[in-house]
């Protein structure tokens, strides 16, 4: 999936009509930034990423074999707090 991060984003900023400038402008960030992201030429902060996402109306989904429990946990944990 990381390996397709970058695909995405240019697909998703391309299908919005934007430039690589307007989507930087957009995300608060650099131009050279949303290259790097979109041809993996180097790291990426997360709050970075984030912001471009979050323009382009992206979501990370968080998955495992136990996130179930995980989710039921932290249920249990603001009932609790609520009581």
């Amino acid at each position: 999936m990381f390996d397709e991060v970058g695909d995405i984003i240019r697909f998703h900023r391309k299908k919005s009509g934007l430039t690589q400038a307007e989507l930087a402008r957009l995300a608060g960030i650099g131009k050279a930034a949303v290259y790097d992201l979109e041809h993996r030429t180097k790291s990426t902060r997360i709050d970075t990423l984030q912001k471009v996402l979050t323009v382009l109306n992206i979501t990370i989904k968080l998955d495992s074999p136990i996130m179930q429990t995980y989710e039921d946990q932290k249920h249990e944990t603001r009932e609790s707090v609520r009581s």
